[in-house]
């Protein structure tokens, strides 16, 4: 786990390179906040008292995101080269077999770095916030509730099922969100059966919308719709802004978010490393 001065540190670099770059990182506070111990995940780079450079493994599975930083003034000194070179053997060790580099998609510094290493581009990925518009909410019979212990393959199937995941994939990554505090995990339910999940994270005053998903059959019913609805309505009357993300090539999830009221204020690019 990370202490509380490691997290200050981070968060006090995150602003000053987005302040000077004029980009928003995906860094993840959620998981952050809720490392293993056990696992190396972080790596620090420091100036005296000073975190000048940090990059973080985000691992889902057998794939880890990988995303970091460096101090406006220090680059081109080599410390994120020696950062990630020290990442891609902490992975090798972690026997993963897929790694994603995650860039704002308007940072000249990130998209340099990654033309000097062996990488493609994968995927983008809006970030989108919801606009604060009135809608319509009708439950046409369809219900959130607080996941339960009876909920477990459920989930798993619905992770492998929408998200393309292994069932042994499925089942860590499940474990390591229950782990997670800042999460709240709900199930939407049909009538009286249980057809997808839903969850949100509350950080720093915002709650952010993950792991979306409805059974395949049940899908293209307006259920999806509906439960996304209930989740906005009630993170907003909590007093919280609303925000999800949701790959760019995705067009049914996208016209979703939409017409529900987000919009897009900010793109994340993904390059497949190929360095292994």
């Amino acid at each position: 786990m990370l202490s509380p001065q490691q997290l200050e540190d981070i968060e006090r670099l995150q602003k000053k390179c987005e302040k000077a770059d004029q980009i928003s990182l995906k860094l993840n506070w959620d998981m952050l906040q809720n490392r293993d111990s056990l696992v190396k995940n972080d790596f620090f780079h420091y100036d005296g008292q000073e975190l000048i450079g940090f990059l973080g493994l985000y691992g889902f599975g057998h794939k880890v995101e990988i995303c970091g930083m460096v101090a406006p003034k220090y680059r081109r000194k080599g410390i994120f080269s020696h950062l990630f070179d020290a990442a891609i053997q902490e992975v090798k060790v972690q026997n993963i077999t897929q790694i994603l580099l995650n860039t704002p998609s308007n940072s000249s510094s990130g998209k340099g770095f990654l033309q000097g290493i062996s990488c493609a581009y994968s995927f983008s990925e809006y970030q989108m916030k919801w606009n604060g518009e009135d809608f319509e909410l009708s439950d046409e019979g369809i219900n959130i509730r607080p996941v339960t212990l009876l909920d477990e393959e459920l989930e798993v199937q619905l992770d492998v099922q929408c998200f393309g995941l292994a069932e042994s994939e499925a089942r860590q990554f499940n474990h390591v969100v229950k782990e997670d505090t800042t999460q709240k995990q709900y199930m939407i339910e049909f009538g009286e059966k249980t057809v997808g999940k839903i969850r949100v994270s509350q950080l720093n005053q915002e709650a952010w919308i993950y792991g979306f998903a409805v059974l395949p059959d049940f899908q293209g019913k307006g259920i999806g719709r509906c439960a996304l609805k209930q989740i906005v309505q009630k993170e907003s009357n909590a007093g919280f802004p609303v925000f999800l993300e949701v790959e760019a090539k995705n067009a049914h999830a996208l016209k979703l978010y939409e017409s529900c009221g987000f919009v897009s204020f900010n793109t994340q690019d993904y390059y497949k490393f190929s360095g292994l």
